[in-house]
C-alpha cells in the first residue's frame, strides 16, 4: 500500500506534517509506503531533523502550494503543480491508494471530487466527523461539505455513514438518527420532515430523531444533518475542550488549595477528556468518491497527522468506496 501525504498542507507545514507522517510509519512498522508530496528541498530539510533511517517513504516534488486563504476552484485550476493536485492525480493514476491533507479544506474537497470522481450512485460526497460520546464515538454527517441538502441526499449520507461506522468505528449494526429539534416525526424544517419517511423505508437501522443534547449522550451511532448545521455542531464540539481547560486553569489560579487539588486531578481529567481532542481522530473522510481522501484540521499536530494516515490505511484495507458503491443503489431503491 502507498499513501500520499500532502507535506505542504497545514498551518505549520511541512514541519508537523512530516513528523506526523514518520510517526505513522514507526507505529505501523512500515506496513505501507508514505509518499510525501510537496517541495522536495523543504521536505528533505525536515526529514534531516528526524530519525528516518529504515522508514518506508519517498518524495514526489510539487512546487506550488494552495494557501488557506485562496479560493478553491481558482487555485485548483491555476496551481496544477500544487501538492494537493499532484497528490490526488497520483491517486487517480493508481500510483497511490489514498491521499491525506491538512491543507485548504475547500480545495481538497473540490479537487478530490473533480479528480477522483464520485462513486456510482452518489449524488453528493459527504464529510463525516467522529465525535466523542459517553460511550465511545458517534459519526456526524454531513459536517460541512454540503450546506444545502435534499432528503434523498441524507439517505445517501446514512448509507455511507453506516458503512464507515461499521467498518472503521467497529459498530456491528450502527443505529442511524436524524438531527432535529424534537423527537416527533412531525418536528423540524422541511428537510427534516421530508427525510424522515425516506429514512424509515431505507432499510437502514433508523431509530428516528435525536436532538443536539443526544449526540454526546450516545443516543445514535450515526447522526444525519445538512452541512450547515453539521459544521456548526463540529465547531462547537471543537471548542469544548479548550474552554474547559481555560475554566479549570482560572479556577485553580491564585489559591494554593485549589492549585493542589487541580494538580491531583489533572491526570484523571486528562484521561477522561482525551477523547474530546480532534487529534485522536486526526481528520475526517470525504465519503462517496472513488478513492480515499482524508482531510485534516489546518492546525493539525503530528499526533493528528499520524492518526489521519492510519485512518487512511484502514479505509483502504476495508475497501470503503467499493462497499458504498455496492450499497448505495439498493438502499435508495428501498427509500423511494
Amino acid at each position: 500500500m502507498r499513501i500520499a501525504l500532502d507535506a505542504m498542507g497545514g498551518d505549520e507545514a511541512p514541519l508537523k506534517i512530516v513528523e506526523g507522517g514518520l510517526q505513522a510509519l514507526k507505529e505501523s512498522n512500515n506496513r505501507f509506503e508514505l509518499v510525501l508530496v510537496g517541495r522536495k528541498g523543504e521536505i528533505e530539510k525536515e526529514l534531516s531533523l528526524h530519525s528516518a533511517v529504515g522508514l518506508n517513504y519517498s518524495i514526489v516534488d510539487a512546487r506550488e502550494v494552495i494557501e488557506m486563504s485562496e479560493t478553491p476552484s481558482t487555485a485548483i485550476k491555476q496551481k496544477r503543480d500544487s501538492s494537493i493536485v499532484v497528490g490526488l492525480n497520483l491517486h487517480k493514476e493508481g500510483k497511490v491508494d489514498a491521499f491525506v491533507s491538512a491543507g485548504n479544506t475547500g480545495a481538497v474537497m473540490s479537487a478530490t471530487t473533480l479528480i477522483l470522481g464520485r462513486v456510482k450512485g452518489v449524488n453528493r460526497p459527504t464529510l463525516g466527523t467522529p465525535l466523542p460520546t459517553i460511550n465511545d464515538v458517534c459519526f456526524v454527517l454531513d459536517s460541512g461539505a454540503n450546506s444545502d441538502c435534499r432528503p434523498q441526499q441524507l439517505v445517501e449520507f446514512g448509507v455511507m455513514g453506516t458503512i464507515y461506522a461499521r467498518e472503521i468505528l467497529k459498530k456491528e449494526n450502527p443505529t442511524v438518527a436524524l438531527l432535529n429539534i424534537g423527537e416527533e416525526s412531525s418536528k423540524g424544517n422541511e428537510l427534516a420532515q421530508a427525510s424522515y419517511p425516506l429514512l424509515e423505508k431505507s432499510g437502514l437501522n433508523f431509530i428516528g430523531n435525536v436532538e443536539g443534547r443526544d449526540i454526546l449522550m450516545g443516543k445514535a451511532d450515526v447522526v444525519l444533518t445538512d452541512g450547515f448545521v453539521g459544521n456548526i455542531v463540529l465547531k462547537f464540539a471543537e471548542s469544548f475542550l479548550p474552554a474547559l481547560k481555560t475554566r479549570f486553569k482560572r479556577y485553580a489560579s491564585g489559591n494554593i488549595f485549589r492549585t493542589i487539588w487541580a494538580g491531583l486531578m489533572s491526570k484523571t481529567l486528562k484521561k477522561v477528556l482525551s477523547g474530546f481532542s480532534y487529534e485522536v481522530y486526526g481528520g475526517v473522510p470525504l465519503l462517496g468518491v472513488n478513492g480515499v481522501s482524508i482531510i485534516g484540521h489546518g492546525g493539525s499536530t503530528p499526533l493528528a497527522v499520524k492518526n489521519m494516515v492510519l485512518t487512511a490505511e484502514e479505509m483502504v484495507n476495508h475497501k470503503i468506496s467499493k462497499l458504498i458503491e455496492a450499497s448505495i443503489t439498493k438502499t435508495e431503491t428501498k427509500a423511494q
